[in-house]
């Protein structure tokens, strides 16, 4: 029996150590992995808690300041994302900006974008040459009959369909840029004047 209780307060005495060890104070994180990870300065730029308490009932550090606080406190009102200087968005020659219309908002884009390049030959035939490498293999070469990834996937309505040919061109833009149903997103392959050339084609094909 004395045994039994020698071997109880050893079980409890490193019970009772290892617990201890994973205590934390402002001098000693306790045991933690990758504290980096856990107490890194979280300056996220999209959001903006000035609050310093917010997010003390998670954190482990005795300096005031909760888990959730990321106000930067060297920027001006301690922000966290500040304006970028000047031309260091990328534009291109034309000075077009990076495309940010949700993708849910597509009665707002069909509604209010305006196709910036006039319908020239030239236009046209490059927005053809682009349509081919770019929405042929889904819509077909004509966009009357789906092309061969369209008819294993089915779903692709024809240019000249009741529901498509008279969709502005506010709207195909859109879709290229944020996609819609089953067809994905080209904005990371098709650059914002290259996405107005193709819907010039597009309009082409609307009117066989």
């Amino acid at each position: 029996m004395r045994y039994i209780n020698k071997y109880k307060f050893v079980f409890y005495l490193a019970t009772a150590f290892v617990l201890y060890s994973c205590g934390a104070g402002p001098d000693n994180q306790g045991l933690e992995y990758a504290p980096n990870m856990y107490h890194s300065v979280p300056y996220e730029p999209l959001t903006q808690i000035t609050d310093q308490s917010s997010g003390n009932w998670v954190s482990s550090l005795d300096n005031g300041v909760g888990e959730y606080y990321n106000s930067n406190p060297n920027n001006p009102h301690g922000m966290t994302m500040r304006v970028p200087p000047a031309n260091t968005v990328r534009r291109n020659k034309n000075g077009y900006l990076p495309y940010r219309i949700p993708k849910d908002s597509i009665e707002l884009a069909a509604r209010i974008l305006k196709n910036p390049l006039d319908s020239t030959l030239n236009v046209i035939n490059e927005g053809k040459a682009l349509y081919g490498m770019f929405c042929s293999h889904c819509h077909g070469q004509k966009g009357t009959t789906p092309g061969p990834a369209g008819e294993i996937y089915g779903g692709v309505t024809s240019y000249t369909s009741a529901a498509v040919k008279d969709k502005p061109e506010g709207h195909i833009f859109h879709v290229i840029s944020q996609g819609k149903g089953r067809m994905a997103s080209h904005a990371s392959q098709i650059s914002v004047e290259e996405r107005w050339k193709i819907v010039r084609y597009v309009q082409v094909l609307q009117k066989q």
